[in-house]
């Protein structure tokens, strides 16, 4: 691998809080997929502890990611509270699990605050530094009107139980709707779903939080291109992919999720790779 300074490997989320460009997304904490069988609870703290040490220091979840007694939650507070001077956890709500326990449903304005109040006991903290406003489940975004909903995530910044907010699965308009209400300090939509809200969240100091950032949820990997490249390098499709996404704007955030810890490790080695020109363009095709 190539190992360089020279591109930007921090953020200032919200513009207070500094945090390393690569971070950690927690949804395969606990299963590998919502519907799939959940995972062993002591390998979920095992590989929050050693992204801990790998320098991690922002931590994606959500108050839906688990089943039955096993949660994401749970595992972050086992592992890492009290928390170490620094560590960034943004937690996201919205969706609503089933009885099956797949979030299939969606919380109304009046059902926000409870859920937010579950994250700060489940998570252990008297503020949760960035909350996401998650909109609808995995279809096309936009169509609705996320004000009241938002609104309701603002009144609660207000009372000082939230530090920043963001909102997720959305379209330019629903977030040129929340930024009328309160300050947006990120934006979470699926990997490459609209490169204008990217240009959005670049001008106005917004940080870009893609989900699925090395495939998943239906998007598979071109792995012939990123082979090809990886094999320059020496390192692995995973890993161009996450060093492709983080050269394509300085407002990029990575949050690569696992529930391995050789993943993790391959996953956090991907920030020291440096792609060039030649790389990148051979990526885009």
């Amino acid at each position: 691998m190539t190992i360089s300074n020279s591109s930007p490997t921090t953020f200032p989320l919200g513009g207070d809080l500094t945090v390393n460009r690569l971070g950690f997304g927690a949804m395969r904490l606990a299963m590998s997929t919502f519907d799939g069988p959940t995972r062993a609870p002591e390998t979920g703290i095992a590989v929050l502890r050693r992204a801990v040490e790998l320098g991690v220091d922002h931590i994606d979840t959500a108050g839906f990611y688990g089943r039955g007694e096993v949660r994401a939650n749970e595992l972050i507070r086992t592992a890492l509270a009290p928390y170490r001077d620094g560590l960034v956890i943004a937690t996201k709500v919205g969706p609503l699990r089933g009885p099956d326990g797949v979030p299939s449903g969606e919380a109304t304005p009046g059902q926000l605050r409870a859920l937010v109040e579950a994250d700060l006991r489940d998570l252990r903290l008297d503020r949760l530094d960035l909350v996401y406003l998650r909109v609808g489940g995995m279809g096309p975004v936009g169509g609705t009107s996320i004000a009241e909903r938002f609104a309701v995530l603002a009144e609660l910044r207000a009372e000082g139980l939230i530090r920043h907010l963001g909102v997720s699965n959305v379209d330019a308009a629903q977030l040129a709707e929340a930024r009328a209400i309160a300050p947006v300090a990120a934006v979470q939509n699926r990997q490459g779903a609209d490169t204008g809200l990217l240009t959005e969240c670049e001008r106005a100091g917004i940080a870009f939080v893609p989900y699925f950032p090395i495939g998943g949820g239906g998007d598979p990997l071109d792995t012939e291109r990123l082979g090809k490249v990886a094999a320059r390098h020496g390192a692995t499709a995973a890993q161009v992919a996450l060093a492709a996404l983080l050269a394509s704007s300085p407002a990029v955030l990575a949050i690569p999720g696992t529930g391995s810890l050789d993943h993790l490790a391959e996953n956090q080695a991907a920030g020291d790779l440096v792609l060039t020109e030649q790389d990148l363009a051979e990526l885009r095709g």
